[in-house]
C-alpha cells in the first residue's frame, strides 16, 4: 500500500479487497495468507517494502498506486496486480491494455483525461480562478500528469504553479506563498502522497480561502470543496478478482488492464459557503453526492 494503515478510508478499501477474495473462494487463515506493507507516502519505504515482499516469494503481489514502480523494479517474474495507478504509468508497464504481455496487469485511473476534467470543474464552481497550484508528491512518476495538467490549464486560460512536496512543511510553505496573490485555487495530483497529507492540504485551503478540487470522495467528506474520481474500494474489489484468478493459475499477461467506467462528483456545500462560493443549481443536479 502506498498509503498509511491509520487511514480509515484505506483500511476500508483493503477490507473490500479481502471480502472480494473470500467471495472468490480464498479465505484468510484457511487457504490464503496476506502479508501487508504500508508505505505511508514515503518512496524510500516503497522500495524497502517491495524488496521485502519479493524475498517472501509470494504467489502474487497486489500493489497500490505510487508503490507500483518499486514493485516493478523489484521483480519481473512474480505475478503482480495493480490498482489506483495513473494510466501514464500503467502504459509503461504493459505491452498494451488488451494484452499486457508480462507479469503485471491491473486497474488504472484514466488520469490523463481526468486531470483536465477536474480543472474544468474547478473553473465552473470558482469562475474567478485564474491561477492554480498543483500539489503533488516530489517523485519523477508524478511529472507526466503535471505536464498534462499544465497543458489543460493553458487551454482554460489558467496559470499553473507546481508544488512538489515531500512533507507537510513543504506544502505549507508553497501554499502560503501562492496565496499572497488573488484568484488562486488548488488542484491535487492523483497521488498517494496527497491522500497521506490530505488533512494538511484541506486545512491550508480553508486557512487561505482557496477553492480546491480533489480526486477522491474522502477529501470532500473530510472538508474539501469538491472531488471527482472513481470509487477506490470498488477498484480494490475488482483487483481481488484478478488476484483470485491468478491464484487459480491464470497469467497476468492474459488479463487485460481495465479503466474505471464510473466516476463520482461530490461537492461539500458547507465548505463552498465558507469560501463565499455560490454553486450553480445545474452543478448540484449533476453531483452524485451533496454534503450539506
Amino acid at each position: 500500500m502506498s498509503t498509511a494503515q491509520t487511514d480509515p478510508e484505506e483500511t476500508a478499501s483493503v477490507a473490500a479487497f479481502v471480502q472480494a477474495l473470500e467471495k472468490a473462494g480464498w479465505i484468510l487463515g484457511l487457504n490464503v495468507t496476506i502479508d501487508y506493507r504500508w508505505g505511508a507516502g514515503d518512496p524510500r519505504r516503497f522500495q524497502e517494502y517491495a524488496r521485502e515482499l519479493v524475498l517472501l516469494a509470494p504467489d502474487v503481489i497486489f500493489a497500490k498506486g505510487a508503490s507500483v514502480p518499486a514493485v516493478v523494479q523489484a521483480t519481473s517474474t512474480i505475478p503482480t496486480v495493480f490498482a489506483v495507478l495513473s494510466d501514464t504509468l500503467a502504459e509503461t508497464y504493459v505491452a498494451s491494455y488488451a494484452r499486457p504481455g508480462g507479469n503485471i496487469t491491473g486497474f488504472t485511473s484514466n488520469e490523463s483525461t481526468l486531470v483536465g476534467k477536474r480543472l474544468e470543474i474547478l473553473k465552473e464552481i470558482s469562475p474567478s480562478t485564474t491561477r492554480v497550484l498543483y500539489i503533488r508528491g516530489a517523485r519523477p512518476e508524478t511529472k507526466p500528469n503535471l505536464l498534462r495538467a499544465t497543458e489543460s490549464a493553458l487551454l482554460l486560460g489558467l496559470a499553473m504553479t507546481d508544488c512538489p512536496a515531500e512533507k507537510d512543511a513543504d506544502i505549507e510553505s508553497i501554499v502560503s506563498s501562492f496565496a499572497r496573490e488573488q484568484n488562486g485555487s488548488i488542484a491535487t495530483a492523483f497521488d498517494g502522497f496527497n491522500i497521506v497529507h490530505r488533512e494538511k492540504i484541506i486545512e491550508l485551503a480553508a486557512r487561505y480561502h482557496l477553492p480546491a478540487i480533489y480526486f477522491f470522495r474522502t477529501f470532500a467528506v473530510s472538508g474539501g470543496l469538491v472531488s471527482y474520481g472513481f470509487n477506490q474500494a470498488q477498484q480494490f474489489a475488482d483487483a481481488a478478482g484478478y488476484v483470485a484468478r491468478i491464484l487459480k493459475g491464470k497469467k497476468p499477461s492474459e488479463l487485460p488492464v481495465q479503466q474505471p467506467t464510473k466516476y463520482e462528483l461530490v461537492i461539500n456545500l458547507k465548505t463552498a459557503k465558507a469560501l463565499g462560493l455560490t454553486i450553480p443549481e445545474a452543478f448540484l443536479t449533476r453531483a452524485d453526492e451533496v454534503i450539506e
